[in-house]
């Protein structure tokens, strides 16, 4: 039973304001975590700012997978791929979570470039659907875009805005998705060390305060940690690379909800020299 009213609580939030907190990863500082990094980013990164899509240099893609608060009724799925071309990087991304009676999907499609060789931008056009039980589908239009600004060779900086404006549902148009806006900074400290931190704030919640680092054991293993301060959630993985492949093993800790385990699975195709993971 309580877990049943668990169930219900977390969805009741869902439903009443169709917040973008719930539907992303509880992992998911784990998984932008490279956003503000050259030497330390991955396909995953455009999560946190599509700008980042703008350093790719091979064509990648990645899937997530986790069990948030090891409840089978809130699982989270997400695809990412990105497309380096003479124009500009484009990416495409897909999240669905939930279950069955209540469950939210978003489509997006991104576009980033290099303004020069300091200042990286990007956009990202967003679909989302959610679907209740009894109530029926709605879906909206939304966008994103961040721009990162590269201080010197190891240290990096950038603004992110999700859904400024728009991204309503329903015929009414009385519920809408959170608008989110962060700042973030990374700092390269070698090949093998990397540092970052994020300030969030979404909309109607408190400021949100991530700190994160990753870490190069030897080339082919890696291992992340860091914590979110809004939620007090620590999260921690490791990441195993074999050639062209990467996989993740991770997991989340909230005090009161518990563990939410996740995989990670990331691919680059023509990889070429060192290039990312």
């Amino acid at each position: 039973m309580k877990g049943a009213a668990c169930i219900a609580m977390i969805l009741g939030i869902t439903v009443s304001t169709y917040s973008q907190t719930l539907r992303r990863p509880t992992a998911a500082a784990y998984v932008r975590l490279g956003s503000y990094s050259i030497k330390h980013s991955d396909i995953f990164s455009v999560t946190g700012n599509q700008a980042s899509l703008a350093q790719i240099k091979n064509t990648s893609a990645g899937m997530f997978a986790e069990r948030k608060f090891m409840l089978a009724e809130l699982n989270n799925f997400a695809a990412v791929a990105g497309f380096p071309t003479k124009s500009g990087n484009f990416g495409l991304t897909a999240n669905h979570s939930g279950f069955s009676e209540n469950n939210t999907s978003v489509a997006g499609l991104a576009y980033a470039r290099s303004l020069g060789s300091k200042i990286d931008a990007g956009v990202q056009f967003n679909y989302s659907r959610i679907s209740i039980a009894g109530y029926g589908d709605a879906a909206t239009v939304s966008f994103e875009a961040g721009i990162i600004t590269h201080l010197t060779e190891k240290l990096h900086a950038g603004l992110h805005v999700d859904n400024p404006v728009g991204g309503k549902f329903g015929k009414d148009q009385e519920e809408k998705l959170s608008a989110v806006y962060t700042f973030g900074m990374g700092y390269d400290v070698s090949d093998k060390f990397y540092v970052s931190a994020e300030i969030e704030k979404e909309e109607n919640q408190p400021v949100n305060i991530t700190a994160g680092f990753q870490y190069k054991l030897i080339q082919q293993l890696l291992i992340r940690a860091g914590m979110s301060s809004a939620s007090s959630t620590v999260w921690a993985g490791a990441g195993l690379s074999l050639k062209s492949f990467r996989i993740d093993i991770l997991a989340g800790y909230h005090p009161q909800l518990g563990i939410t385990p996740g995989l990670m699975l990331l691919f680059n195709i023509n990889k070429k020299g060192d290039g990312q993971n």
